[in-house]
């Protein structure tokens, strides 16, 4: 693909991928499991986006988190907070109806 694309491929599928880690965080989740939850799901990212992304959205407190030191390697789990599903709920409704508007815009029968 040529650059310019990638560009706005990227843009289109940044503000999914926000919406998805909301979604799925709802039960707990490590930072490594959720990047392959999230390629599993076709929402694929990279580690360098996804913990900063992470991060961002629980300073912002949409998220919570909670170190599991029981295992040999400490994890950092991830929880989707009140706000935060307040917030995925409200972009769940925003994206369904934006689907809606771009599908009446690619309808073949006008």
């Amino acid at each position: 693909m040529n650059e310019t694309l990638d560009t706005h491929l990227q843009e289109l599928r940044r503000g999914t991928v926000v919406l998805a880690c909301l979604q799925l965080l709802r039960t707990a989740g490590y930072g490594y499991a959720l990047l392959e939850e999230l390629e599993r799901r076709g929402f694929a990212t990279d580690a360098n986006t996804l913990y900063p992304l992470l991060r961002r959205l629980e300073k912002q407190e949409y998220l919570t988190s909670e170190w599991n030191t029981e295992e040999a390697r400490p994890r950092k789990f991830y929880r989707t907070s009140e706000a935060g599903i307040r917030l995925a709920d409200t972009l769940t409704q925003d994206w369904l109806a934006l689907t809606a508007a771009i599908a009446t815009l690619t309808e073949q029968d006008h």
